[in-house]
């Protein structure tokens, strides 16, 4: 395939994401601009993404903290923002402030806790969204959506940390249908959290929904859909 035509087949990915993306949120009846597309990167080449955000993508989403430093210092000239959503390590944290401009994956107290005091540290707010283990499984980290209320009582004191959210990866599934009660839970979960009414909690993100169920999520209240494979096609590990 020549250069010129992997630009072109990732210009049609990208705008078949949209158009799905469009699409779930009419069937929602919600405006499609309430939906933001997070472009997962992860092993995706810099020349490869510069054909996305050709395409029109804006925010880039990285999972691991070198190969996102290193992309976001060969793509410094575009106009995008990055978020980091893979799992943050705490001795990571330090290169993430002030470069991210949402990290998705804050998955315990103490990850929060480093993260307010580097914050402080540089004099800025970080903003994060919080994830939850939804399906409960003793693979994945994550706050236990049981205990998560008596939690952002700790969460709602650090200063230094903007809380705008929840995130969550449901159980894998073949059928996309089958991840829809997950995202629904995520959605009532967040609801409660708004109506206790926290001074540092905000409940305008929910980021959840991948490549093969990111308009099921959307039917079901996502703000932020991560998707990589649709665009960029199958990874390279």
């Amino acid at each position: 395939m020549t250069e010129q035509e992997t630009q072109e087949a990732v210009a049609r990915r990208v705008q078949a994401v949209v158009d799905g993306m469009r699409r779930a949120a009419e069937r929602a009846g919600r405006h499609a601009n309430s939906v933001r597309l997070v472009a997962a990167t992860k092993t995706v080449p810099a020349e490869r993404i510069r054909d996305g955000i050709a395409a029109g993508l804006r925010i880039l989403g990285e999972n691991r903290m070198q190969e996102a430093l290193a992309k976001i210092a060969l793509l410094q000239d575009a106009a995008v923002e990055w978020h980091f959503i893979g799992q943050l390590q705490r001795r990571k944290v330090r290169d993430a402030i002030g470069r991210f401009t949402l990290i998705h994956s804050v998955d315990s107290i103490e990850l929060a806790e480093e993260i307010d005091r580097r914050a402080a540290a540089a004099g800025v707010t970080q903003a994060v969204l919080l994830e939850l283990n939804i399906g409960g499984e003793a693979s994945k980290a994550g706050f236990v959506p049981e205990g998560l209320m008596t939690r952002l009582e700790s969460l709602n004191r650090l200063a230094h940390l903007r809380i705008r959210g929840l995130m969550a990866i449901p159980p894998p599934t073949e059928d996309a249908e089958q991840a829809r009660p997950y995202f629904r839970r995520l959605r009532e979960l967040r609801d409660a959290i708004e109506a206790k009414g926290m001074a540092s909690v905000e409940m305008s993100e929910l980021s959840m929904g991948m490549s093969h169920d990111y308009e099921v999520a959307i039917e079901e209240g996502a703000t932020l859909v991560r998707v990589g494979t649709a665009i960029f096609g199958a990874r390279h590990v």
